[in-house]
């Protein structure tokens, strides 16, 4: 139920001026030139481009979204580029589909929320991402535990604030998965969004540069 009112939603903002994102990830990435990178939940495409213009004809990037009207509009605005070397992938977060270790870089803005298991996500960021791979995800969280009647409500998750967790739990989810250097870039000032009080911020960290564990 809440992959379909997330599907209705976003479809029907596709063809529509609005802004979707909650902090600057695509502006503190820093991919380079040869990258293989990924936008999860790509939208309507315009960081697709500017992944693309960065890393140039040698690197890839892949486009991941479960809207299929955002992965339509994200094709014309590929196609108006004509850029061979971006990939647009239909999947939901929890279980991507993507190999392993094939991305040098992932991106995300304002989207992993919307996940009902959030640690399902950061367990397939992990494994997408190669050695010494980087993250950079802008999303929100919420001021306090999110009571379960918006919790629970796939309307109220798909409208982007319902699904948000409080920082701590985020944080904790984020250990557990085993990423390195961890660290917020960017945090708002709390502010209403729905029936709740979140703020936006933007977290790094990478993946561990060899096997030795954690």
């Amino acid at each position: 139920m809440q992959t379909i009112e997330i599907e209705k939603r976003y479809s029907g903002l596709a063809e529509k001026e609005c802004c979707l994102s909650c902090g600057g990830a695509f502006e503190l990435s820093q991919p380079k030139t040869g990258e293989v990178c990924i936008d999860l939940g790509c939208g309507k495409g315009t960081d697709l481009i500017r992944l693309r213009e960065a890393i140039g004809e040698t690197g890839h990037v892949f486009g991941v979204d479960i809207s299929e009207g955002m992965l339509q509009k994200a094709q014309k605005t590929i196609d108006k580029f004509g850029y061979a070397n971006i990939s647009l992938v239909r999947s939901e977060l929890e279980q991507l589909n993507l190999g392993n270790a094939v991305a040098d870089l992932i991106i995300s803005n304002c989207t992993i929320n919307h996940a009902s298991d959030k640690r399902a996500v950061w367990r397939e960021v992990h494994r997408v991402l190669k050695k010494g791979g980087r993250f950079v995800v802008s999303d929100i969280y919420a001021t306090e535990i999110v009571p379960a009647e918006y919790a629970n409500d796939p309307v109220a998750v798909a409208e982007c604030w319902a699904g948000a967790i409080t920082k701590e739990e985020y944080l904790a989810i984020l250990a557990e998965s085993k990423f390195k250097k961890i660290s917020i870039s960017e945090e708002s000032k709390p502010y209403e969004k729905g029936k709740i009080s979140v703020v936006s911020f933007t977290i790094t960290g990478t993946t561990s540069t060899c096997n030795c564990g954690s």
